[in-house]
């Protein structure tokens, strides 16, 4: 292979070579966070982007960004803004699309065509998804740091040297599920392992003799953990030899999944009450509040659910008396905990969100919820709040910076429009959410879209999703939605589209199958009820006339057309 000397690089050579770090260097101090902020920029690659041997151009509404070769600028690099001086959030979303997109830019090879997931067997299935993110740690650049070094099986962070973002690895082992990495495609892929462990499992291979892989790692404390699989495990990681009466307490738990947390939680306070130091790992603690809620809950959900018509809470949740299948909805979203309601349109899914809100407050505590809603339905989300429970809300209006203050804010409900999320990002992850509602959950359901990506990275305990648009006709939208609610419910995608789709041998989609099994597998948190299904329990029709005056400008063109038409009618 032919190498070029740094001076005969074109601007696609440095383009696609282009990572974080050289990208935050030529922005300045700023680098990183201008280039996070402008990664919230919804772009059109084929409208808004062009990109020659001479110079990249992004158009932005307000502003366009040059970059083109100059030998004296830094990285032979020069960027220019039309609407700033300086560096500013428009070269950022510049940088940040260059380093997110080269394949789509043409500045990186596409994938190879493969057979498609959907014609493969299980065993093969799994393979060719190991091995792809297999060929991703070869392929993609990573800096590693051993926590230990000089030690193998201990804790490494593993920057991706293009997006900047770092992962903890907890090399245990070498085989499948013996590790964990903090990255989001280990919680969900189901296949025990990903790119950073194979990463580094990779390059350990070459600086640790074949002894030393024979030595099995030695819990050094005693730990709650999570193990990642098909399903969510809990498990309780020891020493070879226990002290003071730790051996009764954890041998029956060892080596097994734990179901019953209750029983868990008596086994750590023994263990303290003994002197033992106890781990629980965030991800466990998540998962044991999880499961604490669920069985707390169980009880009240099936009260309502058993006769919703007649529960007191009908006419004591909310200022307004709600419908039967009002509350029953209610009562199967805070009973899942994170749920999507996809009633049909004008059957209240927004009083029923406010209910959720209101439910949770009472059973959980929870203070601090974020509605995320189209523009045009923020004041009427305020309005019904202000009607049906008494709590306070806040609208987030304003520019960029006034913004970013009014996430943080004190009231029980936060409105904001999905746009607003979108440039707003970090802002929203620094609130701690307990309850994000979607209305119009289908604003996520292209799963490519930065917007859908965006909503899908939110954190929050509880989770609810309202849409009157029927899941069904696009099994790909549907996928997308579920992953905010619940990330492992339908399984990584490689295994979800190998489940249901039926494709020709190029990959084209002809239909779906197993529909029954994704139905039941949804039943625990989508509830969908149709007009004809409820229509007994719906009042009778109002009808509310609302007499609006008229501007002076309205009134003018009135009467213009009323002298229009008068004029008409006496040539008749």
């Amino acid at each position: 292979m032919i190498t070029k000397q740094s001076a005969e690089l074109t601007l696609r050579d440095l383009l696609s070579q282009l990572s974080f770090a050289q990208a935050c260097k030529l922005l300045g101090p700023e680098g990183p966070s201008l280039i996070r902020r402008g990664g919230a920029f919804e772009i059109s690659i084929p409208d808004e982007v062009s990109l020659n041997g001479e110079s990249f151009c992004l158009r932005l509404p307000d502003a366009a960004v040059m970059i083109d070769l100059d030998p004296g600028a830094r990285g032979r690099l020069r960027w220019r803004c039309s609407a700033c001086d300086g560096a500013c959030e428009h070269t950022g979303a510049a940088f940040s699309l260059i380093l997110e997109e080269k394949t789509a830019l043409g500045l990186a090879a596409a994938p190879i065509e493969r057979t498609p997931v959907e014609s493969l067997s299980e065993d093969a299935l799994v393979a060719a998804a190991i091995e792809e993110r297999r060929e991703r740690a070869r392929e993609e650049r990573m800096h590693i740091v051993s926590a230990e070094p000089g030690t193998l099986w201990t804790d490494y962070a593993v920057t991706s040297t293009v997006s900047g973002k770092t992962y903890r690895v907890a090399l245990r082992g070498s085989n499948a599920g013996d590790s964990y990495c903090s990255c989001p495609d280990f919680r969900t892929n189901t296949l025990g392992t990903c790119k950073h462990i194979l990463r580094v499992l990779a390059k350990l291979a070459r600086q640790f003799p074949a002894p030393a892989w024979k030595r099995p790692y030695r819990q050094k404390h005693i730990a709650i953990h999570v193990r990642y699989g098909r399903e969510l495990e809990l498990r309780v990681l020891a020493p070879d030899k226990f002290a003071n009466g730790a051996s009764g307490i954890l041998r029956p738990v060892l080596g097994r999944p734990i179901d019953d947390v209750h029983d868990l939680l008596r086994r750590i306070g023994a263990l303290e009450a003994r002197g033992h130091n106890v781990t629980v790992y965030p991800d466990a603690e998540e998962l044991i509040q999880q499961r604490l809620f669920q069985s707390r809950i169980a009880t009240l959900v099936a009260e309502i659910r058993a006769q919703p018509a007649r529960h007191p809470l009908r006419t004591s949740l909310l200022t307004t008396e709600l419908l039967p299948y009002q509350l029953d909805g209610i009562a199967f979203a805070v009973g899942a905990g994170r749920a999507i309601l996809a009633d049909d349109m004008g059957l209240g899914k927004t009083i029923q969100g406010i209910g959720v809100a209101e439910l949770l407050a009472r059973e959980s505590g929870i203070r601090k919820v974020l509605v995320v809603c189209p523009a045009s339905l923020k004041a009427q989300w305020r309005e019904e709040i202000r009607r049906f429970s008494g709590r306070d809300s806040r609208l987030v209006l304003g520019q960029a910076r006034e913004r970013a203050r009014q996430y943080e804010n004190g009231s029980f409900f936060t409105i904001c429009n999905y746009e607003q999320v979108v440039r707003d990002l970090m802002a929203v992850e620094r609130a701690r959410w307990d309850l994000i509602i979607l209305d119009e959950g289908q604003r996520v359901k292209n799963w490519e879209a930065k917007t859908s990506r965006v909503i899908k990275g939110l954190r929050s305990r509880f989770a609810l999703v309202l849409t009157g648009t029927p899941l069904e006709n696009r099994l790909e939208d549907l996928y997308s939605i579920v992953q905010f609610v619940d990330d492992r419910r339908l399984g990584p995608m490689f295994r979800f589209f190998n489940r249901h789709r039926v494709v020709d041998e190029r990959g084209r989609v002809l239909g779906y199958k197993n529909i029954g099994g994704l139905r039941e597998n949804l039943r625990p948190i989508l509830l969908r009820r149709t007009r004809e299904a409820v229509m007994k329990q719906l009042p009778p029709r109002t009808m509310d006339i609302r007499r609006i005056p008229p501007t002076d400008e309205q009134h003018k063109l009135s009467g213009a057309q009323l002298m229009v038409v008068a004029t008409i009618i006496r040539k008749a």
